[in-house]
């Protein structure tokens, strides 16, 4: 009994000493630790750590009122203090807590230049130098300074069209060759608008004499003339696919399908003055004109009609704008908002406005200073371009939607009468009463790896499956002659 109780007595002691010695050892490591530092990236997560704590900023957490922390809140939403909101949490971590169970992490061994706050991707696009003076200038002799023409017009075709008097200019911009057509009879008179159709072949022309022609340029043939649209200057042409749109000094709008004989389908009634501005929206099915009673209609091909209009106070029209206080030429549906139409009022308005054709309402509006001739709108950016009359006789590029201007290109000594765009979105030219035709890098330069569109087969070409009408002089009248070359089933004119 002695010898057992003397061995469990020994046990005991050896156990006592051992757990000594392990408290020692744990007593000695956790100060080693302390003097390495390791402490100060372990804690418990229950236990706040005092020495990672700000008391100051704890007591100022904790007695803060409501007041001040709404405005803290609403500070810290601005845009403009994302950068200080960065800054305070790279420097100073841990003033939002109250409590911190954890201390500091170590610092980095970068230093404060390496560290980037840039929380935004740099953009790769790059800056669009565009030049105030014009790429190149052609001398057009006798161009009339007539505010109501519309006498530019460029095609698919990369073919620029310039009414000049009883002349029509074709300028070729592939090559710079040039080609001038003349009209076969005197007692038309001049031309007062010209227009290509969409497939860049076929050209119309609006005349002093009331008549519209329409033309094959290929072939420098006049295809047929539509008489009896209006009675009056044809100053405004609007294509819709095979729909020509004809605006007449009288105050009428037609629509004319040119492969029928009877080629008036619709007319439209609206305007107490000359119809000076026509334009058909992307998806062809509505219409904007403008007129020199300083309204802007809205139609809608399926409310047209083929009789005058009703005397009701709404009319056949979706909207009508009569916020200008001048003649309306200049219009330009909006390529990437199709509800979207830009309008802009003569001298005695300088506005330009922006609409809303769904439900009617001006969203904005702008004083230019001088008189709106034209406005374009960019295929590539969301910008306008607007040319102008006596003042500075420039164009103005603006920037949409805040209207702030982007530049001005002046170097036309009179009003720029007309504007036009190339095929590839890039180049506008302009005409003015200087008799100057300009051509200026507005839009950014063309691609160089664009490939060239495939042509049409000989079957799909636009009107080939309608009669066509040559012409050739018999005893000093033009005489309308048929060509034979329609395809079955085609409509002749008999």
């Amino acid at each position: 009994m002695m010898a057992s109780w003397g061995l469990k007595s020994c046990s005991e002691e050896e156990s006592s000493s051992i757990s000594r010695s392990s408290i020692q050892e744990a007593r000695q490591s956790r100060l080693i630790s302390r003097q390495h530092g390791v402490s100060k990236h372990s804690g418990d997560r229950f236990i706040p750590n005092r020495s990672a704590m700000d008391f100051d900023m704890a007591f100022y957490l904790l007695t803060q009122t409501r007041k001040e922390k709404e405005k803290a809140a609403a500070l810290a939403s601005h845009p403009g203090q994302t950068y200080g909101k960065l800054l305070a949490e790279r420097l100073l971590p841990n003033r939002n807590r109250i409590l911190a169970f954890q201390a500091r992490p170590p610092a980095s061994s970068s230093t404060a230049e390496e560290v980037s706050f840039d929380h935004h991707p740099k953009s790769t696009k790059q800056t669009r130098e565009i030049s105030r003076s014009a790429d190149r200038m052609l001398l057009i002799p006798e161009m009339a300074d007539d505010y109501y023409l519309n006498a530019l017009d460029w095609g698919s075709r990369n073919i620029l069209s310039i009414a000049l008097g009883r002349t029509v200019h074709l300028w070729n911009g592939t090559d710079g060759s040039t080609l001038e057509m003349m009209m076969a009879e005197d007692d038309l008179g001049a031309a007062a608008s010209v227009s290509w159709a969409p497939d860049g072949r076929y050209l119309a022309l609006g005349l002093n004499g009331s008549d519209v022609q329409l033309w094959d340029t290929d072939s420098q043939r006049l295809l047929r003339t539509l008489r009896g649209v209006h009675r009056s200057r044809v100053g405004s042409l609007s294509w819709s696919n095979h729909i020509l749109t004809t605006g007449g000094k009288d105050g009428k709008v037609v629509n004319n399908d040119v492969r029928i004989r009877s080629h008036v389908v619709h007319s439209y009634r609206g305007h107490r003055g000359e119809v000076c501005g026509l334009r058909w929206s992307g998806s062809g099915r509505r219409l904007a004109s403008g007129g020199d009673d300083n309204l802007v209609h809205i139609w809608d091909l399926r409310r047209a009609s083929t009789a005058t209009a009703p005397r009701t106070s709404q009319g056949p029209w979706i909207h009508r704008f009569d916020k200008h206080a001048s003649a309306v030429k200049a219009l330009a549906w909006c390529p990437f908002q199709s509800n979207l139409l830009a309008s802009g009022g003569g001298g005695n308005d300088r506005c330009i406005k922006l609409w809303n054709t769904e439900n009617g309402t001006c969203l904005d509006s702008v004083d230019t200073g001088s008189q709106v001739c034209s406005l374009l709108w960019s295929k590539k950016e969301k910008e306008l371009l607007s040319s102008h009359g006596f003042g500075q006789n420039q164009l103005t590029l603006w920037k949409y939607p805040s209207f702030r201007k982007i530049i001005d290109l002046t170097g036309h000594s009179s009003r720029v009468l007309c504007t036009a765009v190339s095929p590839d979105g890039c180049t506008v030219a302009s005409v003015s009463g200087d008799e100057t035709l300009r051509f200026w890098n507005v839009f950014g330069s063309p691609e160089t790896t664009r490939r060239s569109p495939p042509k049409p087969p000989p079957d799909l070409e636009p009107f080939s499956s309608f009669s066509r009408i040559s012409g050739r002089k018999a005893g000093g009248k033009y005489v309308e002659q048929l060509d034979c070359r329609a395809q079955p089933g085609a409509i002749f004119f008999r």
